[in-house]
């Protein structure tokens, strides 16, 4: 069949990061124009300077909510309560109408020379302005309630259908993945659905594909090597280091490539890393491709601190788990979303301080939902899993609920320091592919959350409200 178009440009930006663009350049604004105090100083990290001024009335700020209170949402739809979830907050005012510089901000890069930076725009006439998206029904599933988030539009059903159809094939007839007993397992994952609500930006479904790919090959090798299908900790270290070789290839003899070759053939995890590895090197630029084989060094690291743990029957204290954590999570999946989206953050600015700390506050942020969403999940699970509430529970001597509720609000304080973080950036450094960039992370933590809401196959929620 052929290939779907991108999403219209209209959605190429959801509600979600729209309203995540107005909270973090506005903030950005206000502070580049003296509106806002840059933050309480952080010992040990130098504050980031203000960044010149945005032309244009300032944007209103959406504050922090603290913990316990209820969370309005977006475009008008209720937000869920940190006590019940039934209790709804009054009907926020309609948001003023956003200013031309903001507009311009969140519409992506313009004027000469950055044409190239909107693939999806080519040879389509005039840019599209980008609008929040209209109130609609609320996502299947249920939020957890008091949980910081922002509610996002359905993803392109045409794009997940072909993603879907597309990642299936790849797995079945390419690297053939799973055995016939798994097939429910690996629909129910509903990986299609996950990749287009977390890169909307994607030009192409192979852009999308990119993604997809990789996502899949790493939950294998999460199932086979560490968790409930087949895995261990036992040996762990020696599996992980060889399935790592097909990402960062081995350099050795004649005589002995060959039989490292074969081994990336000897299994489907390693077939499946090897596979969405070729496929990314070939969309990627070679700067990209090394920044994504250091965050999967990050990941295989965190694997091993948390087998090793298991190994030993030692819960860690909950900053040492959050440590782990801040290792064995996502941030593969957010920090290649300039190749998703058909651009390159330049590595100078990828590596910057700053960007650094926000990227790892979104992948901090976004594990935990794993954590809080898949807490169930776990207890059901025949070995012991560790996730923040079980940690916090045992190490604080709290009741499972009060270990959960604890862990939401720590997720919160990731979330709000992420979005505080990134619009000091975002004043600092007003790069047109910075600013993408930025949007592009937030859109992969809003999509994120998205998935573990509505994955009702996979998921519930514990019964503590």
């Amino acid at each position: 069949m052929p290939e779907p178009g991108p999403s219209p440009l209209q959605s190429s930006l959801p509600g979600a990061a729209a309203q995540f663009g107005a909270h973090v350049l506005g903030s950005a604004q206000a502070r580049a124009t003296g509106g806002l105090p840059s933050g309480p100083a952080v010992p040990g990290r130098p504050s980031v300077p203000a960044g010149p001024a945005v032309q244009g009335p300032a944007v209103p700020v959406r504050p922090a909510v603290p913990s316990g209170r209820a969370l309005p949402g977006p475009a008008g739809l209720p937000g869920p309560s940190a006590r019940s979830a039934s209790a709804a907050p009054p009907a926020p005012p309609a948001p003023p109408a956003p200013s031309p510089a903001l507009l311009r901000l969140l519409g992506g890069p313009s004027g000469l020379g950055t044409e190239g930076l909107h693939p999806a725009r080519r040879g389509e006439g005039p840019p599209v302005p980008v609008a929040a998206a209209e109130p609609g029904a609320p996502a299947a599933g249920n939020p957890i309630p008091g949980l910081y988030h922002h509610p996002v539009p359905e993803p392109d059903p045409v794009r997940v259908e072909e993603v879907s159809r597309r990642i299936k094939a790849w797995a079945v007839d390419e690297v053939d993945l799973f055995p016939d007993a798994w097939e429910n397992q690996f629909d129910g994952f509903h990986v299609g659905r996950y990749m287009v609500a977390c890169h909307p930006d994607a030009p192409t479904i192979e852009h999308l594909m990119v993604a997809t790919r990789l996502m899949v090959a790493e939950n294998a090798v999460d199932d086979c090597y560490c968790e409930d299908h087949g895995g261990s900790p036992i040996g762990l270290g020696g599996r992980l280091l060889l399935a790592h070789t097909a990402i960062d290839p081995l350099h050795t003899t004649k005589e002995y490539e060959p039989q490292w070759a074969e081994s990336l053939r000897s299994d489907a995890p390693r077939r499946a890393y090897s596979s969405a590895m070729e496929y990314f090197v070939r969309q990627a630029s070679p700067s990209q491709t090394d920044r994504y084989r250091h965050d999967m060094a990050r990941l295989h690291l965190g694997y091993l601190a948390e087998a090793a743990w298991s190994q030993t029957e030692y819960v860690p204290e909950v900053w040492e788990y959050l440590a782990m954590r801040q290792f064995n999570n996502f941030r593969p999946c957010p920090t290649i979303t300039d190749t998703v989206g058909g651009y390159e953050l330049p590595a100078d600015l990828h590596a910057q301080t700053a960007m650094q700390r926000v990227i790892a506050l979104a992948g901090n942020a976004t594990t935990i939902v794993n954590d809080l969403y898949s807490y169930t999940k776990e207890l059901a699970a025949p070995v012991r899993h560790m996730n923040l509430p079980v940690v916090i529970a045992d190490r604080e001597g709290t009741s499972d609920k009060e270990g959960y509720l604890k862990a939401v609000e720590v997720h919160n304080d990731l979330m709000h320091a992420f979005e505080a973080e990134a619009a000091a950036l975002a004043a600092a450094c007003p790069v047109p592919s910075v600013l993408r960039f930025l949007r592009g992370v937030a859109v992969w933590v809003d999509g994120n959350h998205y998935w573990h809401q509505t994955n009702t196959y996979r998921y519930s929620l514990p019964d503590f409200w």
